[in-house]
């Protein structure tokens, strides 16, 4: 056994040195950011949330890190420091689809930190429920997937609402098979939700060909019912495995590997001007030719763009009977002149039109 190198040792012990003085420095800055958090609540008064700001904070320290941490890991690790110290002077209820190890979960806290307390809903219509009964101060809620396009309840409680939207996170969905400690052969049945039956169809094809697959309400659910099941295996995301005691047999078995599903934060208000941000709108059109395209030349005219537009028939809307809706993102704050100029006219000649909000764009996005 080769003896350790003294210069080796003598240098070890004078970076951990180095790192023990950081580390009090780094704690004594956080504590000083948390007092002057705190007073900043105390001027304020009520909502003291803003998502624009925490928005403009974190795009700020990416553009800044000087490395060597890369800057998805910057903007987690001061998430975290802005949510506990908001929590000092505002603790957050957070609701959403559960149950708990749900992909709604992880981005839930990916965009509130881990300081608030998060509420696990059964369903999309519970989380909206919540949040209009002031018994969550916030919902995050699936709204669309890059493989299985939109999620119709979501967006048929988006019509009747009266909440906000205040943010949106996009989530890099990676799907696992998941079992108690069963091998991949001896598999008898797979659980999961709908949408991420669908995203691993072709893995599903290639490797438990014949094995029945069920659908369920979340991926959480599916987590549940494998670990309560002999020969029984779920897909669902890292977190289910972590909570419901699961082995990961599989990992990242989706057919995209750009899979990714957005998810929309509710609440009673929208946010203010960020820089980069989006307004989200619903609206109807009268029953003539052309009437779809003349509502949406005034965004053309004042230079706004449009990123999503999502038609979806409603019962009972309007007149009665079935009448389509159009969801329509677009690019700006409704506060800048060309987006406030666009949506003026669009509400002069819509049958209807409902401004869901603006709000930053995802910042794990942008």
């Amino acid at each position: 056994m080769m003896a350790s190198d003294p210069s080796s040792n003598d240098e070890l012990l004078k970076l951990r040195d180095a790192i023990d003085a950081i580390d009090t420095q780094v704690l004594q800055l956080i504590s000083e950011r948390a007092r002057h958090a705190h007073r900043i609540g105390e001027i304020k008064h009520g909502n003291i949330y803003r998502p624009e700001r925490e928005a403009q904070v974190l795009r700020r320290l990416a553009d800044d890190n000087p490395g060597p941490l890369p800057p998805q890991a910057v903007k987690t690790v001061f998430r975290e420091i802005m949510s506990v110290c908001l929590a000092l002077e505002q603790p957050l209820t957070v609701a959403f689809l559960g149950p708990v190890g749900t992909f709604s979960e992880s981005a839930a806290r990916r965009h509130f930190g881990s300081a608030p307390t998060f509420m696990p809903h059964a369903t999309i219509d519970d989380v909206f429920r919540a949040v209009e009964s002031g018994n969550a101060s916030y919902g995050v809620v699936p709204v669309e997937n890059s493989t299985e396009g939109a999620v119709g309840r979501t967006l048929d409680m988006l019509l009747s609402t009266t909440q906000m939207v205040c943010g949106e996170v996009m989530l890099r969905v990676e799907q696992n098979l998941m079992t108690r400690d069963t091998p991949l052969k001896d598999i008898r049945c797979v659980y999961s939700h709908a949408q991420s039956l669908a995203q691993c169809h072709e893995w599903l094809n290639r490797n438990l060909p014949g094995v029945p697959v069920i659908a369920v309400a979340s991926n959480a659910e599916a987590a549940i019912r494998a670990s309560e099941e002999e020969r029984a295996a779920a897909i669902a995301g890292e977190a289910a495995a972590a909570a419901y005691g699961l082995k990961i047999l599989a990992a990242n078995i989706e057919d995209d590997p750009a899979n990714t599903t957005r998810f929309l934060v509710i609440g009673e208000h929208d946010a203010g001007p960020s820089g980069r941000d989006k307004t989200s709108m619903i609206f109807t059109v009268q029953n003539k030719s052309g009437a779809v395209v003349r509502l949406l030349q005034p965004l053309a005219e004042q230079g706004v763009s449009m990123t999503k537009l999502q038609s979806r028939p409603v019962r009972g809307f309007g007149n009665g009977g079935w009448q389509y809706v159009f969801y329509v993102d677009i690019e700006g704050h409704q506060s800048e002149p060309a987006v406030s100029e666009a949506l003026s006219r669009i509400r002069a000649e819509a049958g209807s039109l409902k401004v869901l909000g603006s709000y930053p764009v995802s910042v794990s996005s942008s």
